[in-house]
Parts: structure tokens; C-alpha cells; sequence
């Protein structure tokens, strides 16, 4: 007869061999599917899939009123992009130089700059080589979010 004990750790072994596969079996975001991470942008606001000039997948959308874009970028024929570049920018506003320095100095995860027609941009680089989790990517998403709304309010607005 088996004992309660047996059964126990036999579960317990049988789980412990199975999790290898459970983390393989997560869903890999890359830059093979741009409809994949349309889909999770679109869990953040409006966003639609566009193609870039040179051909790359290109994603416009917005998130609580601040318009943006994620550039596909180091692709293959069009396709299979190793890299994302978020970016956003800003038009008329106040902002100089030494606005956008105090923010590269103080913040993580972004980096802005003055254009060449003298506007903010705010921009944010994601490697997608060989895979991320959705569950990371999402993350990185809601980061995005975050920096581009942190700009919005610190740094557009608040001169």
C-alpha cells in the first residue's frame, strides 16, 4: 500500500520535472510577430500597425493622450527585428537643453534629447533578440508608459 508520503513525493518530483517545460512553454515575444506586440500595445491605449519608409514594421498609438511610436529596428528583409525603439515627442513647448539634461541625469530607462527642429523627444531601446517573456515585455511596456507620462508631467508640462 502506498502511503500518503509516497504519493506526496512522487507529485513533488513529477512537478519539479515538468517545470523546465512550463518555462518553455511560456509565450517568447521577438520581432518576428509585430502583430503580437500590437496586441499587448493596444492593452495600453490606441495603437495601429503601420510599415516605416524603409519598410519595417512600424507601430503608432497612444497612450492617455500622448502620442508615440515603436520602431522596429536591425531587421531582416523587413522582418525578424532584433531591436525596438520607442519614441516620443513633443512640439511647441518650452523645454531647453538644460531640462532635458537634469532628466538623463536623474532618470533610468530613457533617454531625451532636443531634436533637430529644437523639439523634446523622449526615446526608450528594447533588444528583443532570441526572445523575451510576454510577461516580461509587458513589463516593459507598462515602463514605457511610465517614462513617457513621467516626461509628459516633469519635464513637457512643467515648463
Amino acid at each position: 500500500m502506498t502511503s500518503i508520503r509516497g504519493v506526496v513525493v512522487a507529485a513533488a518530483l513529477g512537478m519539479i520535472m515538468l517545470a523546465p517545460q512550463a518555462v518553455a512553454a511560456q509565450q517568447m515575444i521577438d520581432g518576428s510577430d509585430p502583430d503580437q506586440i500590437l496586441n499587448l500595445a493596444r492593452g495600453y491605449g490606441s495603437a495601429n500597425l503601420e510599415k516605416s519608409d524603409n519598410g519595417d514594421p512600424l507601430i503608432r498609438g497612444r497612450i492617455d493622450g500622448v502620442g508615440y511610436a515603436i520602431f522596429f529596428n536591425d531587421c531582416t528583409n523587413n522582418r525578424n527585428c532584433d531591436t525596438l525603439g520607442f519614441y516620443a515627442g513633443w512640439t511647441d513647448t518650452n523645454v531647453t537643453e538644460a531640462h532635458v539634461a537634469e532628466w538623463n541625469r536623474t532618470k533610468r530607462f530613457s533617454r531625451a534629447y532636443i531634436d533637430d527642429e529644437g523639439d523634446p523627444v523622449i526615446e526608450f531601446d528594447v533588444n528583443l533578440k532570441s526572445g523575451v517573456s510576454r510577461r516580461n515585455f509587458d513589463d516593459t511596456l507598462d515602463w514605457w508608459k511610465t517614462v513617457m507620462l513621467d516626461f509628459r508631467d516633469q519635464v513637457i508640462d512643467a515648463n
